[in-house]
């Protein structure tokens, strides 16, 4: 397989996708996989690859942890499939996930990304007090409707916007609990088949993260951003970051902007040409999100020994399918 020849696409996901064990038998079968554990075992000076695979599960599911242990997790993975394929044509990760892509792309060392998004944890978590913000999934509604729903929910002073354009026919809202609650309770009543809180304790992707931002502003300024090998799509402009400054920059304004995940997977079919992609890390989330706004894009899950093999096989697809 030339490795000009594979239209793949690397994808990562986010928050939510967490799970007791994840990566506990990459790092026990491939040493790339064990030495990203290391390092980050050293780099944040505590026990991460044991909370990874062993938990316990309210320790994992703690924003401060679950980032950066997502992130490990994925860049794992990352390590041990980079060895066996040619590079994609692009990388994209779902808000926590765009950290995991810019390190497969080489913007970003992984243990600076380590220390970033252990802080980004710390920052939108205390951004907010407990209770005050929320975040909530609409179902069956276009985003159109729920932006409409959003302006009908909310009154003065109070926040309540889209935050992740996730699926055609899934949006999720985020912004003060008391406006969230209302537009949960008007949704089904403009044709919405689900309206859910989401169990996380901040308003995530909403103005009210503008302090996280500056937080994360302050500390990216001294980080070093390269030149990706690959581009690298954007969640707050759902298009590619060719240059270390717009790395950096876009990192910034995703934690209070939405995450455009529709226009991202659709520019990585329709423009950079992907056919096949590889979800890095655990679960099948964005597999999922995948089946329901591509046409032909097809992407496999990579997170265990036993998934390699599809892995490695769907890059080959893609390289078959030119």
């Amino acid at each position: 397989m030339s490795r000009d020849d594979a239209r793949w696409v690397a994808l990562f996901p986010g928050q939510g996708s967490q799970a007791v064990g994840m990566g506990r038998e990459l790092a026990q079968t491939y040493p790339e996989a064990a030495e990203a554990f290391a390092m980050a075992d050293d780099v944040l000076g505590e026990n991460l690859s044991r909370l990874c695979f062993e938990g316990p599960e309210d320790a994992l599911t703690l924003t401060r942890n679950t980032q950066p242990a997502l992130l490990t997790v994925a860049v794992a993975a990352w390590r041990v499939l980079k060895e066996r394929v040619p590079p994609p044509v692009a990388a994209a990760g779902h808000s926590l996930g765009e950290y995991s892509a810019l390190v497969a792309a080489g913007v970003i060392a992984f243990p600076d990304a380590l220390r970033a998004v252990r802080l980004r944890g710390d920052a939108m978590q205390e951004a907010v007090p407990v209770g005050e913000g929320a975040m909530a999934a609409i179902i069956g509604l276009e985003p159109a409707a729920v932006e409409k729903l959003c302006g009908e929910s909310r009154t003065s002073g109070e926040v309540l916007v889209p935050a992740n354009f996730n699926a055609p026919d899934q949006t999720v809202v985020s912004g003060h609990k008391i406006a969230v609650d209302r537009l949960v309770a008007l949704a089904p009543k403009a044709g919405a088949r689900k309206a859910m809180l989401l169990p996380v304790s901040a308003p995530f992707h909403s103005p009210m993260m503008e302090p996280a931002a500056e937080r994360m502003e302050e500390f990216l300024e001294g980080v070093r951003f390269r030149e990706p090998a690959f581009p690298v799509i954007a969640n707050a402009i759902a298009g590619p970051v060719r240059d270390g400054e717009s790395a950096r920059r876009t990192l910034i304004a995703q934690i209070a902007s939405p995450v455009r995940w529709v226009e991202t997977m659709k520019l990585i079919e329709d423009e950079c040409g992907a056919t096949s992609g590889v979800e890095f890390g655990t679960g099948r989330v964005l597999a999922g999100l995948s089946r329901r706004i591509n046409d032909k894009l097809r992407i496999v899950p990579f997170g265990t020994p036993d998934e390699l093999e599809a892995a490695v096989a769907a890059v080959a697809g893609a390289a078959a399918q030119r």
